[in-house]
């Protein structure tokens, strides 16, 4: 019996009346049902603002950040079911692994950037605090909060699980709950994906809700505290980008749209090169892999004109002994597009590009699909086309086949090669081939006007590269014009987009309130006890220490120099140093820093563990011998990891603010210090 799909609203499961038929993009066979009962998105969207929001901003990122790892933890330990499902989307495991492992991959690197990044608590203080007066008692600065709405994401059909949860791990973190919207084509996968969610129990109430078929009224629900991404067709995310209740609350869109990507080789490559096969190899990889079903594909193929026959026969060699059929057989490289509507829209594309294009290998060289059944499935050829005349032919760079379908084009010269690159009006990413570093040089700041991601590849990033058509967690992941505009991923950033920013003005200590964060300038607590004698959960914001005071001798320079070694004119010789424009010899910057340290350090065991770094480190103004520095430490920011040690002891990060003055009360050097401190139990 065929299961009937079911949306997951205001925390119910929702739909038992049949509607659409989805089949097997490999056999052709029923495989699941759509729903016909009509979702209340009234009910959704206020389920995910009075429900999913306050349980969200009950955890701050740090505990957001832990769900994330727990979630992406139980998936991975789930995967097969997944992988059985995945298959009637026409995908091979080697595919599979991307849309499945690649999602809960996404989980776990934005744990890591909640952990890493973000602090305790749900305002993130995106400083330096700016002094807006004479006197030090007016400041300024900027904070980023949840945006305390939805955000409502719409997929596209070729990655169910990776397309859902590379939104909703950076919307999740944000502490917005999100409504997922995949395409009806593979949603089967995305529901059985997001049963588990459920299941696990690991995220709060409200934080995800899926629509299963159309979204309905849901777009005009929403305000301007609300987000809503998109990826998918060009022609479509311009529709939604101009839906009168987007505009008429300027509700935040971001699109990530189909586009003709390319790949160049670049003249300095020749046929004997490693990288003349790395681009054979990379433009046959995007052919097959997802069947070509990628919007991060290889489209455009430009290579030098002179190669245009040696390149066209090894690819057509290569693609010859690609195995296409069905995905269990073990042999299969390629599988199935994702529907019979995809392979008749792929079909009708390549005839258009026919009609300018010579076709280098296709369905004509022996395309016979392997496996019981795949006569009715969705299977497409690769496809590999040739454009002539490519700089007069604007086809090539407009019409999209979203399969695996690829063009070669040829041209004369390096700025020819960027000008047919640019004639995508936007691409997600290019990939240029070279050995040449002036070439790389030359290309990439000319390619990067019109294109979010460029891969610059040859033997040495060969060895670790994860390819043209991978986006990753930690780059951003859009492109301009055609390619919608947007950007999505890129670590922290994608978190950023569904914070809101606000300027906060007001005496520094007021802002050290707001922002969680000690702000220059604000007010210290002295309390007699050394701030490294207190464990995390005894320290406060503001706990601070000013030291006794050093005057820096001449032994101390001659004895720092011949300890580390650095016998800069700067610090030994004594006419050189006249004639600079401090008019003496001065103290290292490193021995200023170490004498701070013998300054507020406590000696003693105590709750302070370890540092593990400095930030922001500026020399402001050179030390003298015969100076006389101290150094101000206050506890500038507390982060909760909700770790333990191996004695199952917690511990906490604690930044530092470090200001080290002279004798004239003038700072002359300042920086973050960061440390591990333990917590009392």
């Amino acid at each position: 019996m065929t299961t009937t799909l079911q949306s997951y609203i205001a925390g119910q499961w929702v739909g038992k009346q049949a509607a659409q038929e989805l089949r097997s993009a490999v056999n052709g066979r029923p495989i699941a049902l759509t729903h016909a009962d009509k979702i209340d998105f009234a009910q959704a969207v206020h389920h995910a603002r009075k429900v999913g929001v306050p349980a969200l901003l009950k955890l701050d990122f740090q505990q957001r950040a832990e769900r994330l790892k727990a979630l992406g933890k139980f998936l991975g330990e789930r995967k097969e079911a997944l992988y059985a499902i995945s298959a009637h989307t026409g995908a091979t495991r080697n595919d599979s692994w991307i849309d499945i492992e690649g999602g809960s991959g996404t989980l776990f690197a934005y744990a890591g950037v909640g952990s890493n990044e973000l602090p305790s608590g749900n305002v993130v203080h995106e400083g330096p605090a700016l002094s807006l007066g004479k006197k030090g008692g007016f400041a300024g600065t900027h904070i980023l909060v949840p945006r305390g709405g939805v955000a409502v994401h719409i997929n596209a059909f070729n990655f169910p699980i990776w397309g859902l949860l590379e939104k909703f791990a950076p919307s999740f973190l944000a502490g917005v709950p999100c409504i997922g919207k995949p395409a009806t084509s593979t949603s089967y996968l995305t529901e059985a994906m997001v049963r588990l969610v459920i299941e696990s129990g690991i995220l709060p109430e409200g934080s995800l809700q899926l629509v299963i078929g159309s979204t309905g009224d849901l777009i005009d629900r929403l305000d301007g505290q609300d987000v809503v991404t998109f990826t998918g067709s060009a022609d479509t995310a311009a529709k939604l980008r101009v839906h009168p209740n987007i505009v008429r609350h300027s509700i935040p869109f971001n699109a990530e749209a189909d586009s003709l990507n390319c790949a160049v080789l670049a003249p300095d490559v020749e046929p004997g090169d490693e990288e003349f096969d790395l681009f054979v190899k990379e433009v046959a990889r995007e052919m097959t892999v997802k069947a070509g079903q990628k919007c991060t594909a290889i489209r455009r193929a430009i290579l030098p004109r002179q190669y245009i026959d040696e390149v066209s026969q090894r690819l057509r060699a290569r693609l010859a002994k690609t195995v296409v059929g069905d995905p269990s057989l073990a042999d299969v490289r390629m599988g199935a597009l994702a529907s019979h509507d995809q392979q008749r829209d792929v079909g009708e594309r390549v005839a258009a590009l026919l009609q300018n294009a010579e076709l280098v290998f296709g369905e004509r060289d022996g395309f016979a699909p392997q496996g019981e059944g795949v006569a009715q499935g969705s299977f497409f050829a690769p496809t590999l086309l040739l454009a002539r005349n490519p700089m007069g032919d604007d086809s090539v760079h407009d019409i999209e086949a979203f399969g695996p379908v690829s063009t070669l084009m040829a041209y004369d010269g390096i700025d020819e090669a960027l000008a047919l690159a640019a004639k995508g009006k936007g691409s997600l990413v290019c990939t240029l081939v070279t050995k040449s570093a002036a070439t790389a040089a030359q290309f990439v700041p000319a390619a990067a006007m019109t294109h979010g991601r460029i891969l610059v590849l040859d033997r040495e990033a060969a060895v670790e590269s994860t390819g043209h058509g991978s986006p990753l967690p930690m780059l951003k992941h859009g492109g301009p014009g055609r390619a919608g505009g947007g950007e999505e991923l890129g670590g922290v950033r994608a978190v950023k987009h569904y914070l809101q920013r606000t300027a906060v003005q007001g005496s520094p200590s007021m802002l050290a309130a707001v922002t969680g964060e000690f702000v220059r300038g604000a007010k210290v607590t002295e309390d007699g006890t050394h701030p490294f004698r207190k464990y995390f959960e005894e320290l406060s914001i503001g706990d601070s220490l000013l030291t006794h005071r050093r005057t820096v001798t001449e032994a101390d320079i001659v004895n720092f120099g011949g300890m580390s070694g650095d016998y800069f004119y700067m610090h030994f010789d004594e006419i050189a140093a006249k004639q600079s424009q401090f008019g003496k010899r001065i103290a290292h910057g490193y021995f200023v820093l170490s004498a701070a340290a013998g300054l507020f350090v406590s000696p003693a065991p105590g709750p302070v563990l370890a540092n593990y770094g400095l930030d922001t480190l500026r020399f402001v103004k050179p030390v003298g011998i015969g100076d006389t520095i101290r150094a101000r430490l206050t506890a500038k920011r507390k982060i909760d990891r909700n770790r333990k040690d191996a004695n199952g002891v917690g511990q906490g990060v604690v930044a530092w603010d470090v200001e080290v003055t002279n004798q004239d009360e003038e700072v002359v050097a300042s920086y973050d210090i960061l440390t591990l401190v333990s917590k009392r139990s």
